[in-house]
């Protein structure tokens, strides 16, 4: 799991990647978020709420990965903070997002007051002054996006509402917080174009990496597999299981290659247990043996060797 969550964090905190992933899930593929336009900032959430007799009680959260954005659309600039949360296995209260973004909407309060005072500005009502955060002032809209890299389907509740046990009168009065969630499952194989990075092909790759068959067809069938970067290899390699071997100092992976490699050490794995199985029972020369399990005679004597030793 530590490694799954590293190596997520790592890949999606790529500006490109993460401004990929927003712009597939907001705008539907059109390249409205920018990555020189993404800022980070820090991943901690703090609020500081009263507690038991007034005292105040600390609340910090460290979120997966949060920057700032700048969208311009036409002549309109909009301000926005967007987060992500990577998810390796499924999270059945995944909802718990909103209190990274309530405490997020709070530091923006705490924020906005805190310039107020220093720019020595006077409020124009008293609810103005005890709040700090006047009648003009307004918030950045806050998003977090959850990916999900698992390959199979998404089943824990994606609102508030999915978690509660109250009837519908109830909940018409209870505040839903949905969850914004990207799962592989649930894209289309003609949406994967949508995306501009190889995160189409890393998410495609765990979308299909339980079925041999079905994953076998992609690899072949889509080029971007014989090329692909290293980063989005080690990636798919680590959170699939593949136990792929990546070769080392290459900044460019064939998965195709990687794959039948694999594939190959897992035979001679199988025919050497096969000749060692024949060597002991004794009853066929080491010529037959190499006929009978396929592998070079030089191997059958090496492995005789290492049993008579």
């Amino acid at each position: 799991m530590p490694e799954k969550d590293a190596v997520t964090k790592e890949y999606m905190s790529d500006p490109a990647i993460f401004a990929d992933a927003f712009n597939f899930y907001l705008y539907g593929g059109r390249t409205v978020i920018v990555p020189e336009k993404l800022h980070e900032k820090d991943t901690s959430e703090i609020a500081l709420p009263f507690g038991k007799d007034g005292d105040s009680a600390v609340i910090q959260k460290y979120r997966d990965i949060l920057k700032s954005v700048t969208i311009m659309e036409d002549i309109n600039a909009t301000y926005m903070i967007l987060s992500i949360e990577n998810q390796s296995q499924m999270h059945y209260a995944m909802p718990r997002n909103m209190l990274y973004d309530a405490l997020q909407y709070a530091s923006q309060v705490t924020e906005i007051a805190k310039a107020h005072r220093k720019d020595g500005e006077r409020a124009d009502t008293s609810a103005e002054f005890l709040s700090g955060f006047y009648n003009s002032d307004r918030l950045l809209p806050v998003i977090t996006l959850t990916v999900y890299w698992g390959a199979d389907e998404w089943t824990a509740p994606k609102d508030l509402h999915g978690m509660l046990l109250a009837p519908p009168e109830i909940l018409q009065a209870v505040d839903n917080y949905r969850l914004h969630l990207i799962a592989p499952t649930t894209i289309r194989d003609e949406d994967f174009v949508k995306f501009h990075t190889e995160l189409a092909a890393a998410l495609k790759y765990v979308k299909y990496s339980k079925d041999r068959k079905m994953l076998d067809t992609v690899l072949h069938e889509d080029a971007v597999y014989h090329d692909l970067s290293r980063q989005t290899a080690n990636l798919v390699n680590i959170v699939t299981g593949s136990n792929l071997k990546i070769p080392e100092g290459e900044e460019r992976v064939d998965m195709c290659e990687a794959i039948q490699q694999m594939v190959n050490e897992a035979c001679d794995e199988a025919a050497i247990t096969f000749a060692k199985k024949l060597l002991a029972l004794g009853k066929l020369s080491l010529e037959e043996i190499a006929e009978t399990s396929g592998l070079p005679l030089a191997k059958i004597q090496e492995l005789a060797s290492e049993k008579t030793a």
